[in-house]
This record gives structure tokens, sequence and C-alpha cells, in this order.
């Protein structure tokens, strides 16, 4: 909010750690549930604190995910799928913009 930072950790930064976990986890739920193998996945995720039209402060998020030997759209479909049962996911929509990024 325009301060000076400093050591530690902030909310958002907790936030995006705690939504990357539980949205890795949701991916790995989907493949297993669709039958496809997933060794080695990653997601980290980016919270941003902003300021909407009406002065209401409000956050976004962008999940980046990258899964090893999956090509981008294969990885894309399957965060749009673990987008819909991810308990961050659902608790968030409709609420704070979502972005998804497969890489």
């Amino acid at each position: 909010m325009g301060g000076p930072g400093g050591a530690g950790t902030n909310p958002e930064q907790l936030f995006a750690s705690g939504y990357a976990a539980c949205f890795e986890s949701a991916m790995r739920a989907v493949a297993r549930k669709q039958k496809k193998a997933l060794s080695d996945a990653s997601v980290s995720g980016h919270v941003s604190f902003n300021v909407a039209d009406e002065g209401k402060y409000v956050l976004s998020v962008e999940l980046h995910a990258k899964v090893e030997g999956w090509s981008g759209d294969d990885t894309r479909a399957l965060m749009e799928a673990a987008h819909e049962v991810c308990p961050y996911s659902n608790a968030t929509r409709g609420n704070i913009e979502v972005k998804l990024i497969a890489e």
C-alpha cells in the first residue's frame, strides 16, 4: 500500500503460496481422475494488490503452471479443469480476477 516494505512475509505472498499449493494438488487430483501421468509439476502464484475504479482495494492472481513432458495446451486444459475443483478457485470465483498461465 505504498509503504517502505521490509523484512517478513506479507499477506499477499502467503495467499499466493497457499493458492499455488492447493492448485497443484487440484491438478494432480484431476490428472489422476483422467488417468494421466503427472510426475513433475509446479505451480507458482503471483498476487497483485490493486485499486479498483471505485477506490476499493482488490486482489488479482496469476497462477503459472509447468508440467514436465506436457504441451502448453495440455497443461492449460489441466489447469482449467483444476480451476473448477480447487477450493481456493471456488472461494475466489467471481470475486477476483484469476489468470491461468501454462508455461
